[in-house]
């Protein structure tokens, strides 16, 4: 018997990576409301009470209210938006963030899809916090560029109107200066983090992709040397994991224009990390995406998947 799957918000942009995605499964039912019907609430919580499991792609407060909905319900919640990532009662759909996650998702009946910025945050991180390799209380500083994609559907609709003549621009456009950026609470719970990182966010002009860089300056690290230590940390914790890739620790003066496109990855499900020492001690660590692959629709199929109990990367690209 095939499971039920409802995609509540099934217009937006991860919804509509996940069901191209998912497309030729023969495992699921995907229930698809008529255009007319899919913002009609009594529609709404019928079709979310009757699934098995509900992928919600709302904003947080429509979200919280789809979860409220659902109550007691047998149906198991995979939430996409910001909503309940770090709270209780929830899991956080990591699967690769640390041994035992996998089985928590397994078994969960509430899940919620990590941030596209925070997924590369704490996939760098927490691996060497739990080494001892980066204090918790460290002064972290991140800057991130995202493919405009990660703001949803005004946000696309900004940078790709015409009279705008955003996609001309020949530079990123921070944001988010001067606020707390809505990933920073998953960032300090699930990187270990006992410190807020300064983060500055950017949106380029390309639909999807994303480079995230964390600085670390040599007074912040416990040793000289500990460059190598970071790479050798990494590479052993992501050694088995399909989708993400440790590059190799290499000479940074040998990169050109093109080594750390932020678009390198996109249309697939995996994440590249990086760490590159510099001669004065200091190390960047880096790591590229797809915003809606491994960023958004990609991990949530990978946590779909365990829930319903079949191979992990069914259906992903590789």
């Amino acid at each position: 018997m095939r499971a039920r799957l409802y995609i509540d918000g099934q217009a937006g942009t991860t919804a509509l990576r996940v069901r191209d995605w998912l497309e030729g499964r023969d495992d699921l039912e995907i229930v698809v409301l008529p255009e007319a019907e899919r913002k009609d609430p009594a529609v709404r919580r019928q079709a979310l009470q009757g699934a098995d499991i509900v992928l919600l792609c709302l904003p947080d407060d429509a979200a919280r209210e789809a979860a409220e909905w659902l109550g007691d319900s047998p149906a198991r919640i995979l939430d996409a938006s910001t909503a309940h990532r770090v709270s209780d009662g929830w899991v956080y759909g990591l699967p690769e963030l640390i041994a035992g996650q996998r089985e928590r998702i397994v078994q969960a009946r509430r899940v919620a899809n990590p941030g596209c910025y925070a997924s590369a945050v704490i996939l760098l991180l927490r691996p060497l916090v739990d080494a001892g390799l980066i204090a918790a209380d460290a002064a972290l500083s991140i800057h991130a560029v995202s493919g405009y994609s990660g703001g949803g559907r005004s946000m696309i609709e900004r940078w790709e109107d015409p009279k705008r003549g955003l996609l001309q621009l020949r530079h990123e456009a921070p944001y988010s200066i001067s606020k707390l950026h809505k990933h920073i609470p998953e960032i300090i719970r699930y990187g270990g983090l006992s410190t807020e990182p300064q983060f500055l966010p950017a949106v380029g002009p390309f639909r999807c992709g994303m480079r995230v860089q964390v600085t670390l300056p040599a007074k912040a690290l416990p040793k000289s040397g500990t460059g190598k230590a970071m790479w050798e940390a990494l590479a052993a914790r992501y050694d088995n994991e399909v989708f993400v890739q440790v590059e190799p620790l290499s000479d940074p003066s040998q990169a050109d224009e093109l080594t750390f496109d932020p678009q390198a990855l996109n249309n697939t499900n995996r994440i590249s990390l990086h760490v590159l020492p510099h001669a004065s001690g200091h190390v960047a660590l880096m790591a590229r995406l797809d915003n809606l692959g491994k960023g958004a629709a990609g991990v949530a199929i990978q946590c779909l998947n365990l829930m319903l109990g079949v191979p992990e990367g069914t259906g992903l690209p590789a």
